[in-house]
């Protein structure tokens, strides 16, 4: 962290919870609880506190945890949200968060412009001077402004007290008031054609914002990890109290009609003193006008000095003033918006747009905690702990209400945030990690999901998908093992190729495998390549392929099939392929040999299939394997053939069998391109060369009783093919 944003910070836990409190007791308590009393009914109001708290609990909870498990900075939320999502998501939601505080403090001006009505009408009955809501609300907000440019959130914190001591007061007298008007005892009973329950939602939730404005002085505080999740927690209790009791108190001692009525000072007629809730509503609107404006500059302190902004913007935002760096830039700023927004009058669609920013941040904090929860990274250690159905619940719960409230305004608003974060991207200096949690959640999932597939693979036998591990020295030479590989893992199968260093393992074998296993990852990049890479180092390729095949491979499942790769020409390569032979047919796997040619791969076209009266084992495994390759969209196009020796008497046979297996197995082989053809013994090479020499990848089989009997000869025949791949299964696979 920058140390522009690192502040010599001197409150406690009070200033949070007054902060917070102050602006869940505020205007909209005072303006709008009666009339969504009203419309929903007292039930509807408790069920609206519910709710609001539903979100705001696992919220709190989820605060407590992340600032006990770091250090805590200036920019509150937006602090929390990039340190742990990163730089960019936390941008997007951060300059949101700011444009929700900063137009907070218009809309809570404006409350205040409301709650100078009964002055206004006693000075123009007295002098004649009108005084507009909008001209009350532009000199506040001109006092406002002064006061924070010239003392800072020290004196907005000690203006609190009073602000606090005052509300108190007031709810007190509305307590102790009587019944203004007949009431209704019917607890579900609302006014007639009331408002949609989740339209008056969205008009109360802004009042269950509060834990935010105490989010925002953490650079501010002498211990943030003790005094947010203490002041947060206690805010959010009390706020609970004091709605449930106004709630009751309100439907209980006046008429539904009388708070539905567009007085929105029906509290004031039910008090023991009608003055004191304009009074009230005047303090309430003042602290929470306070609380924002001490946040929102606090906010965009915090993106500048993470340089979101271009270069100069970000310095003009992150400096500070006086001893606790009290963001003057960001303060001239945030009243500017404020000056706008109050001149301009109507903010219902913005306070809509506001309600649907808090919520995002809400469910991105709740979102950030059951993450953590879920990666469990040794290094997230917090000394507060939620549970982490707490966090999800809370999470999935604030992006449902933000599409029941309003679902094109919900819309607008992550589009918005989409455009800050493309904005963000392209013109901050947002380079740092932003997937540290997201590979921690990955690494956990993955963890899962391996136990569970082994697990189930050791109880129940199933179709058979191959679990390929290729071992080679000659990655950078020839790539033709590789791309085999790639294709034959693509989708349908899980794929290990791992380069082999000849050597003993020491620290410079060590480090030549790290810089090597690179070459391979930028070898394949831009080919979407879904193959594990890797390297070895072994004294012997029989010793690498050794404990290679002992690995349990990407899948979770050991793996079953090894490829070899040996040029056209080069026996070596072959030698080594029989010595193992018998090792690798002992564990079981089936056994692939790659000739590469000089033709390659040729233009990905055509494959063709032999299928000799030995292939029994090997057959079907040959015809999914070319299946397989086929579905490779670098062999997109391209068409298999599949050629069958039989015997004299077993053409019927052998084509119904073949047809069988093409139908009931659903393969994409037309029957025009099966050929059965006459043999005696093996397959004739010539038959082979000529009617394959244009073949792109040809496939034949072979068994262990064949290799024993003639060796690495029976790889070296067909000399006019192309890349030709030798198949032999450990066992007949099953073509469901």
């Amino acid at each position: 962290m920058n140390k522009n944003l690192q502040s010599n910070g001197n409150m406690g836990t009070l200033p949070v919870f007054m902060t917070a409190i102050s602006t869940i007791l505020g205007a909209i308590l005072f303006l709008r609880f009666g009339y969504a009393v009203a419309n929903v009914g007292l039930i509807g109001a408790l069920a609206i506190i519910l709710i609001g708290h539903l979100v705001t609990i696992p919220t709190a909870m989820a605060v407590a945890e992340i600032a006990t498990n770091s250090k805590v900075e200036g920019g509150g939320a937006y602090y929390m949200i990039s340190r742990s999502f990163g730089l960019n998501i936390g941008a997007a939601i951060g300059i949101a968060l700011f444009l929700s505080q900063a137009i907070s403090v218009a809309f809570y001006v404006i409350a205040f412009a409301v709650s100078f009505q009964p002055l206004g009408d006693l000075i123009f009955q007295s002098f004649g001077i009108y005084i507009s809501d909008t001209l009350a609300g532009l000199v506040f907000m001109v006092l406002l402004s002064a006061l924070m440019l010239t003392k800072g959130a020290d004196i907005g914190v000690k203006a609190l007290y009073l602000v606090v001591a005052i509300l108190t007061v007031s709810l007190a007298m509305f307590f102790l008031g009587g019944t203004y008007s007949e009431p209704s005892y019917d607890v579900t009973e609302t006014i007639r054609n009331p408002d949609d329950f989740f339209y008056v939602f969205t008009i109360i939730f802004p009042a269950f914002t509060g834990i935010a404005a105490g989010l925002g002085l953490s650079g501010d505080l002498k211990n943030p990890k003790v005094s947010i999740p203490n002041g947060t927690m206690w805010a959010t209790i009390a706020g609970i109290v004091v709605y449930v009791a106004v709630a009751f108190k309100l439907f209980y001692s006046a008429s539904l009609d009388d708070l539905g009525n567009t007085n929105h000072l029906i509290m004031g007629k039910i008090a023991i003193w009608e003055p004191i809730i304009p009074i009230g509503l005047g303090c309430a609107a003042i602290s929470s006008a306070l609380g924002s404006i001490m946040i929102a500059p606090r906010t965009l302190q915090a993106l500048g000095v993470d340089e979101v902004f271009p270069e100069k913007l970000s310095v003009w935002f992150s400096k500070g003033k006086g001893k606790f760096n009290e963001p003057f830039n960001s303060t001239i700023l945030t009243c500017l918006i404020g000056f706008f927004f109050i001149a301009i009058g109507d903010i219902d669609f913005v306070a809509q747009i506001i309600s649907m920013f808090f919520m995002v941040t809400y469910g991105a904090i709740c979102l950030i905690s059951f993450l953590e929860h879920f990666a469990a990274d040794p290094s997230y250690r917090p000394t507060f702990r939620s549970k982490w159905y707490f966090s999800l619940f809370g999470a999935i719960l604030c992006f449902y209400l933000m599409f029941k409230m309003n679902t094109p305004y919900a819309i607008l608003s992550i589009l918005i945030m989409g455009g800050i974060y493309w904005w963000a991207t392209k013109v901050g200096n947002t380079d740092r990690d932003v997937a540290k949690l997201l590979r921690g959640v990955l690494f956990q999932l993955n963890r899962e999901i391996m136990v569970y597939i082994q697990k189930r693979s050791a109880s129940k036998e199933e179709g058979w998908r191959p679990f390929i591990i290729c071992v080679s020295s000659q990655t950078f030479n020839r790539i033709s093992a590789l791309n085999l590989t790639r294709w034959l893992s693509q989708r349908h199968g899980f794929g290990t190729y791992i380069h082999f260093i000849e050597g003993f393992l020491d620290k410079k074998t060590y480090r030549y495998s790290q810089i090597t296993q690179r070459r391979l990852v930028s070898l394949i990049r831009g080919t979407n390549s879904k193959v594990y890479l890797d390297t070895i180092v072994s004294p012997s390729y029989t010793s690498a392929i050794a404990q290679s095949i002992q690995l349990s491979g990407v899948s979770g499942r050991g793996n079953n099939l090894i490829i070899f790769e040996f040029p056209e020409g080069e026996n070596e390569h072959l030698e080594e392929v029989v010595k193992n032979y018998n090792l690798l047919h002992a564990t079981n796997f089936d056994v692939c040999v790659l000739k590469s040619t000089l033709k390659g791969f040729g233009r990905h076209q055509s494959i063709h299939v032999w299928i000799s009266a030995r292939d029994v084992e090997n057959s079907n495994m040959m015809i999914l394997m070319a299946y397989i390759i086929n579905g490779h969209s670098e062999w997109r196009g391209s068409e298999i053939k599949i050629f069958s020796g039989y015997m004299e008497g077993e053409l019927n046979v052998k084509t119904e069998r073949l047809l069988n297996v093409i139908e009931s197995g659903r393969l994409p082989i037309s029957k025009k391109n099966i050929e059965l053809i006459p043999q005696e013994g093996e397959l004739i090479g010539s038959i082979i060369e000529q009617k394959s020499a244009d073949a792109d990848l040809t496939i034949l089989g072979y068994s262990s009783e064949l290799l024993e009997e003639k060796g690495i000869s029976i790889f070296e025949e067909f000399s006019g093919l192309g890349n030709t791949l030798f198949v032999s299964a450990f066992k007949e696979k099953e073509i469901e």
